[in-house]
């Protein structure tokens, strides 16, 4: 189903983007998840979970920068976003420390997009620049500062929307249909709703979603494999250059010796956890764990009426309660044989 987005967000996609997403560089994607490794628990949340690539993300907001701009450079910037997504994406981030800003793994952007030579060949041919494709921030309607909408933070939650059962494809498809660039409250360009009750039903949508994000399970799942991953590498299993192949070739790894095994099979068998005592030690087999995450949630535009947080009191009420969320306790992890 999530495949089937793609002709939702444009009728017409140019050669020049598949061309860039054929390069290998691209195709690693195929082998990283959105879903940052939860999709491998034994989480009833996630068990269900259709798989959902950064290659399929990618192409997605490239398809909607380009069927919003016809802008070659911002498309091919949309969809180069993520080519520097390590395996199980911002499990990374926690591992690095950068879990409230998430931005640590876009440090290798330019120099993967200037070694591919496949890209730069459709970059010369289109007269742009490494320069111009390297960094999607500089475009707002591929990408802006939270809570605004942009096709990167539309094309994950029109995605999952279908992935968590929280709308049909028939209802993302209508909240894209009600979409255009129009100039937002501060007088730049964004993602606009025309209407206030398609953007209220969205932004509502979207806020499921940032629950399901920060939520208990998947913060504990993404912290676990973190501490799994940097274990690794301080006992010289692999080097972080393995990070930037696949996930299958990371979990290979893991498994090719008694210390990863066991580290991946537990956090396989992960389906559950519980508040945990300050300082407790843990059931033997998950660790005790105090852990933070960053707080996903859309309050898009209308076009000349504002924003739904202003228009739509009961949107308002709920991000208000979803922002004083405390993760100021403790977790532990549990499956069928600590249950």
């Amino acid at each position: 189903m999530l495949e089937k987005l793609l002709d939702i967000y444009s009728d017409e996609i140019p050669a020049f983007l598949f061309e860039v997403a054929d390069s290998p560089q691209m195709q690693r994607l195929r082998g990283i998840g959105m879903n940052c490794g939860c999709e491998y628990t034994s989480f009833e949340l996630f068990s269900h979970l259709e798989p959902y690539s950064r290659f399929t993300h990618s192409m997605g907001v490239g398809a909607i920068v380009w069927n919003f701009t016809h802008d070659p450079a911002q498309a091919i910037a949309g969809l180069l976003h993520d080519v520097a997504s390590p395996a199980f994406a911002h499990v990374i981030d926690f591992m690095k420390g950068d879990y409230l800003v998430q931005e640590s793994t876009e440090e290798r952007t330019c120099g993967i997009i200037a070694s591919s030579a496949q890209i730069c060949e459709v970059l010369a041919m289109l007269g742009i620049t490494v320069g111009q494709v390297s960094d999607y921030h500089i475009y707002p309607v591929a990408d802006n500062d939270t809570p605004r909408l942009s096709a990167d933070r539309l094309e994950y939650t029109m995605g999952n929307i279908l992935n968590y059962r929280l709308g049909t494809l028939k209802d993302v498809e209508r909240y894209y249909r009600d979409l255009e660039v129009a100039l937002n409250d501060e007088g730049r360009e964004e993602l606009c709703f025309r209407s206030e009750e398609t953007a209220g039903e969205f932004a509502m949508k979207a806020l499921e979603c940032g629950k399901v994000y920060v939520c208990d399970a998947d913060r504990y799942s993404m912290q676990y494999l973190s501490e799994i991953v940097r274990s690794a590498m301080a006992r010289r299993l692999f080097d972080e250059s393995l990070l930037y192949t696949t996930e299958k070739q990371v979990i290979a790894a893991l498994n090719s010796d008694r210390e990863g095994k066991a580290g991946w099979d537990c956090f396989c068998r992960l389906r559950s956890v519980r508040e945990a005592a300050d300082g407790a030690e843990g059931n033997g087999t998950y660790p005790v764990r105090k852990i933070s995450a960053k707080k996903r949630y859309i309050d898009p535009y209308v076009a000349g009426k504002g924003r739904v947080s202003e228009l739509n009191r009961i949107f308002r009420e709920e991000v208000e309660a979803f922002l004083t969320y405390s993760f100021d306790y403790y977790l532990e992890g549990r499956n069928t044989e600590n249950i």
